[in-house]
């Protein structure tokens, strides 16, 4: 995990981390700890000395962590301490593609199964528990795990729902993209606002009787929460293996969701793009020598599309965040860099000019991007005329936003000459955008960055740039 500290030596509490009392996250100096109670540290105990835990840390599923002697506030309340292994970066699931939220729900189950055979369980189930290993997901939240008290249902059912399944369904069965849905309720998608989407032909396919009309029908019926459902369960003789079988369905179901989004925007951008082979070698080679000055620990690709820059990049970083608002590109990306065994890719849908805002209660639980990490050097390739001609962006602004993150870039320009540029203002009125051309362009670079190196491409209609923050 990763959570900025705003006051080293001081531990700093994680803002999303409030809602368990018994097993709150704070950073101190680099180093991420949690603070367990009386419950939460049985349940650590409970996993610690079973075999799920050593062997889902060896396997990458489940962050490393150990028990500390550390000091934490009063107010934490400590019965003990751990401490975890740092995620380089950390996502949410409205970054993330199809096929990323779909292998981090089969990780969630994997993880509920697995911990069924060792009579332990998980109280919840949110995608926020999970984080990636370049594209290897690995789940974060220990304090998750607990004892299995016979004859109760899984209590996470609900919440897998929610913020896992649902999202999927919408995608799989109509297109719809399921990003913004999360994006606009930390909680997830509800039973009956799915059911509202989904035609009468959608509810003859699999997993959505059961798991959305039934559920929306069952939680008007028993939403006042007069019931005592555990209870009932209990006298009905509920057992563990009635609930290892649900999640046995539940990852068959998982596992055929399929999305097709066809041909996009930009899924076919590297194959049709107007650069030269020699070209297309120059700019690689540009963007290999800025990437080899040093090490980095964290770069940006922003506008990544298929990924071979940001490839470039991993060869001399940590950590590369290739973001593309292009859902259909990041998804193929993700599957690649999988198959490949990739770990310092981490691939995410974002659009630059409407990034990720803070989100939860007081905006602070879920954090907005730059202050996730800030990057060493961040990549800029053809992507300026997007967010300034077709999103409208003044390019001072854009130039202000990356000398704000204090990084160095890589920057391209395609001029008013290249041809995908001229597409662009040819839609717009005679006279948009005097900003966008390349004198005042490199007069606004020069009075925010120091220009290291450019180079002209595409008989001088696209310039690449190499800058460091003044």
């Amino acid at each position: 995990m990763r959570i900025p500290d705003t006051d080293p030596g001081t531990p700093t509490p994680d803002p999303g981390s409030f809602r368990d009392w018994d097993s709150r996250v704070y950073a101190l100096n680099g180093r991420v700890l949690r603070a367990l109670g009386p419950d939460g540290l049985d349940g650590w105990r409970a996993l610690a000395g079973s075999e799920l835990f050593a062997a889902a840390v060896a396997e990458g599923k489940l962050v490393a962590t150990e028990e500390v002697d550390e000091r934490l506030p009063e107010e934490a309340g400590a019965a003990a301490v751990l401490e975890h292994e740092r995620i380089p970066f950390v996502s949410y699931p409205y970054e993330w593609s199809f096929s990323m939220l779909r292998d981090a729900a089969l990780l969630q189950l994997e993880l509920v199964r697995r911990a069924l055979d060792e009579d332990l369980t998980l109280k919840d189930a949110s995608p926020y528990n999970v984080q990636w290993r370049g594209t290897s997901p690995v789940f974060i939240d220990v304090g998750s795990f607990e004892r299995l008290r016979e004859g109760e249902p899984w209590q996470g059912y609900r919440q897998f729902c929610l913020l896992f399944l649902n999202p999927l369904l919408l995608q799989a069965y109509t297109g719809a993209p399921f990003q913004p849905w999360l994006r606009g309720s930390v909680d997830g998608i509800h039973p009956d606002g799915l059911r509202g989407v989904l035609s009468g032909r959608h509810r003859l396919r699999p997993g959505v009787l059961t798991h959305v009309v039934l559920h929306a029908r069952l939680e008007r019926r028993h939403g006042d929460g007069e019931r005592d459902v555990k209870a009932e369960l209990a006298r009905a003789g509920f057992r563990k293996e009635l609930v290892a079988a649900n999640v046995r369905r539940l990852e068959k179901l998982v596992r055929r969701l399929r999305w097709d989004p066809g041909r996009t925007t930009w899924s076919d951008y590297g194959a049709t793009t107007s650069y030269s082979e020699g070209d297309a070698a120059r700019k690689e080679g540009f963007v290999r020598e800025v990437a080899a000055r040093r090490r980095r620990g964290l770069v940006w690709n922003v506008g990544a599309n298929e990924g071979r820059h940001a490839r470039i990049a991993a060869e001399h970083a940590d950590t590369v965040v290739a973001l593309d608002a292009d859902a259909a590109v990041v998804d193929r990306l993700y599957r690649e860099l999988a198959d490949e065994g990739a770990t310092r890719i981490l691939p995410l849908v974002g659009d630059v000019t409407d990034p990720s805002p803070g989100l939860g209660w007081r905006g602070r639980e879920r954090l907005p991007l730059e202050e996730r990490g800030r990057p060493e050097l961040t990549l800029c390739l053809a992507l300026l005329h997007h967010v300034s001609i077709a999103g409208n962006v003044p390019v001072t602004a854009f130039l202000d936003w990356l000398a704000d993150l204090r990084t160095e870039i890589v920057l391209e320009l395609p001029t008013r000459d290249d041809p995908r540029v001229a597409a662009l203002l040819a839609r717009k009125r005679p006279g948009a955008h005097p900003d966008y051309d390349r004198e005042p362009f490199e007069r606004a670079l020069a009075e925010r960055f120091e220009v290291e190196r450019s180079l002209e491409l595409a008989g001088a209609t696209r310039i690449l740039y190499a800058a460091r923050p003044r």
